[in-house]
């Protein structure tokens, strides 16, 4: 049976974590994506600011994170996967801000990754292609900054996860890095060879790819094995809205705006055995603070329904 999870965003804070685990374990989740980027957010980092927090010393963070784990334990709830800050590095900024973001921000969160028995650590890949000219020099440029990682990431265990993205362009949302099922399964490959081990795999966010117009199911038969997490979530083809799957439709008859049945059918194709993860922290703002637990318990159901529909396509292909 596929296991369901969801992003800790709106749903753990670090005044209580047991609380918001509590919660999880409540609505039914096995597992939870615990997000460093709340530490330190991409708003902050595209107006060239930093906070304290990872400045920290790695036993300042331990002890920081001390009652997540306990809590995630107590509750039953596997912290599968994490997100590391992003961007990791940012063209035309200060030397000093990319080395704290290279060489403290990105070391200290595969710690900290470590530190909570977490398997995977999803990271952006550096959106660099109008800035050097080409997409192989953009790839070149990330290359260099998960091969940096990869041996904390063989000697820990953990999968660092690359993931599909978004760019604009003018007023057009077009494909940003890792929009290339191939070559990203041929540079998964590439690295893992290189140091012997799975280092690297692959996270596909829905929502990023309904944007783009990815054909889901053909990407994902394309990866294969290689896709580790997954970011779930929907949205209208025009922003990056982070809601519950089968919310948006194209027309009023209600055809659904993002192809999920390609997306289960793929899974399915697969073999996917993981966990169905929901990136789907914006909802919970948006429906009354009263109503939190019945929404976070209709996501799971979602979850439940997406794995029966795994299994019994895995069932028909046998």
């Amino acid at each position: 049976m596929l296991k369901i999870g969801v992003q800790s965003k709106n749903i753990i804070y670090d005044e209580n974590p047991a609380e918001g685990f509590q919660r999880l374990a409540k609505a039914g989740f096995d597992c939870c994506d615990l997000s460093l980027n709340q530490y330190l957010t991409n708003t902050m980092l595209y107006h060239m600011e930093e906070s304290g927090f990872f400045r920290r010393t790695s036993k300042e963070l331990q002890d920081y994170f001390r009652p997540h784990r306990r809590a995630a334990k107590e509750s039953g709830i596997c912290i599968n996967q994490m997100h590391m800050p992003y961007p990791a590095f940012i063209p035309g900024a200060c030397e000093s801000l990319n080395d704290f973001l290279w060489n403290e921000m990105a070391p200290k969160c595969m710690e900290i990754c470590h530190f909570l028995e977490c398997p995977n650590i999803v990271i952006h890949g550096f959106k660099l292609k109008d800035y050097y000219g080409s997409e192989q020099a953009e790839w070149e440029k990330t290359k260099e900054f998960i091969e940096y990682l990869a041996p904390m990431a063989k000697d820990m265990g953990i999968t660092i996860c690359m993931e599909n993205l978004y760019n604009t362009f003018g007023d057009h949302i077009v494909e940003g890095p890792c929009c290339d099922a191939a070559k990203a399964a041929e540079r998964i490959d590439e690295i893992n060879r290189k140091f012997g081990a799975q280092v690297l795999g692959f996270c596909f966010d829905t929502g990023h790819a309904n944007l783009t117009g990815l054909d889901m199911e053909a990407f994902l038969s394309v990866l294969g094995d290689r896709l580790k997490v997954l970011h779930i979530h929907d949205n209208d083809g025009v922003r990056d809205l982070h809601q519950m799957p089968f919310t948006f439709t194209k027309v009023r008859e209600n055809t659904v705006s993002t192809d999920w049945e390609g997306f289960l059918r793929a899974l399915a194709r697969i073999r996917f055995d993981k966990v169905l993860s929901f990136e789907t922290a914006p909802i919970l703002d948006s429906f009354p603070a009263g109503m939190k637990q019945e929404v976070l318990g209709f996501i799971r159901q979602i979850g439940v329904y997406m794995a029966g529909e795994i299994g019994s396509k895995v069932s028909d292909r046998s």
